[in-house]
């Protein structure tokens, strides 16, 4: 099954992807590596929170899957349009906005991790790390980065 048919059948459309809101690009690409600039927890409006505060962990894990669909829209863009062109993910870094006491951002990151591998199946295995952030750009309640392999 083609990357665009799983994505369909998963009720998933990846818009176009967002331009940067600063002096930064949103991806690099270096021969059939690309680097995607993180990510935030934004669909049509913000997804802000503090986990181990005011957001529990399952709302943590859906704005962490907002974010890897952000970052599927970003490697679109970095193939030309064609996310067939994707081969594997390589390595995300996760961070969380969480109060001090928070230790599940683990767990908050499995949202995007769960959904690129029931997205891709095998090329979505990756390495990747889960971090804590005492503050996220604009109150989002995850933003991740991404490296990807494409054709």
């Amino acid at each position: 099954m083609s990357i665009a048919s799983k994505l369909e059948s998963l009720g998933v459309r990846l818009d176009d992807a967002p331009a940067p809101a600063a002096n930064y690009v949103p991806f690099v690409r270096m021969g059939n590596i690309v680097y995607v600039s993180g990510q935030i927890s934004k669909t049509a409006e913000l997804i802000t929170g503090k986990l181990g505060d005011d957001m529990d962990v399952e709302a943590g894990a859906a704005a962490a899957r907002v974010c890897a669909i952000n970052l599927l829209a970003q490697v679109k863009a970095a193939c030309g349009g064609d996310i067939e062109k994707l081969v594997r993910v390589i390595k995300l870094t996760g961070f969380v906005n969480s109060t001090a006491d928070f230790t599940q951002q683990p767990q908050v990151i499995n949202g995007a991790s769960d959904f690129l591998v029931e997205a891709l199946g095998e090329a979505g295995r990756h390495s990747r790390s889960a971090v804590s952030a005492a503050s996220l750009p604009l109150g989002v309640a995850v933003e991740i980065e991404g490296i990807f392999e494409v054709q």
